[in-house]
């Protein structure tokens, strides 16, 4: 059995790729390029993956700071600091990329239909405050009816079916899925900046620490700073 994994080298996408070798999949990891604000996390995406010991592993590259559009690839855009977490419910923030899970899920049901394969994992999460509207259960509803539609195997009635392990778990319980799994957390980077060390600050990095925190528990990765949400 054959899946492939939309893999970033954060913290949900690698719990999803520990997932689907759990599910017992021969695993075939895809990360995209896209010229987004840094680097880091393609190499978090490259060191998870050897770790995991994937069959194979791609990196897609493309450029979307050609009409940016988002914190993540426009650097003249600010990334939002510092903000707690009922601010970063109340909007989508500026770090959703337009249409981002669509291009990634079409790069991937390629790939899978190319191979094979009989599922997509992806690790789109709808309790997440960022709240983006690429990561709710009707979009990837609607997706799931795309890939059955508009592939061959989808039309001839064995659909490479979109696995979402995560839409519904809070962050703490990723992270307790996640050790669980003997997932590698000191490998993973969920920072939306590019410093030496996550920032502490952003979003992202804020979400992963309150998490930690509420299980009583240290994130291995090294922080610039340690906030308190």
């Amino acid at each position: 059995m054959k899946a492939v994994i939309l893999l970033s080298g954060g913290l949900d996408s690698s719990t999803v790729l520990y997932q689907a070798l759990a599910d017992g999949y021969e695993c075939y990891a895809i990360s995209f390029d896209y010229q987004q604000r840094h680097r880091k996390e393609l190499r978090s995406a490259v060191s998870v993956a050897q770790k995991a010991g994937v069959t194979q592993h791609q990196v897609v590259k493309f450029d979307l700071t050609q009409w940016g559009g988002s914190a993540l690839t426009d650097n003249s855009i600010s990334l939002p600091q510092e903000r707690s977490l009922q601010e970063m419910s109340q909007n989508i923030p500026i770090t959703y990329v337009p249409a981002r899970n669509t291009i990634f899920l079409s790069f991937a049901a390629s790939y899978a239909e190319t191979i094979a394969a009989e599922k997509v994992y992806i690790g789109v999460n709808a309790l997440d405050y960022s709240g983006y509207p690429d990561c709710r259960p009707d979009y990837i509803k609607a997706m799931q009816e795309v890939f059955r539609l508009g592939t061959k195997q989808g039309r001839e009635g064995n659909p490479i079916n979109i696995v979402t392990p995560l839409i519904d778990l809070k962050k703490t319980e990723i992270i307790q899925l996640g050790n669980k799994l003997g997932v590698p957390w000191e490998l993973t980077w969920s920072c939306y900046s590019g410093g030496d060390v996550p920032c502490g600050v952003c979003d992202s990095c804020r979400l992963r620490l309150a998490a930690f925190a509420e299980l009583g528990l240290t994130d291995p990765v090294e922080y610039a700073f340690r906030s308190k949400v």
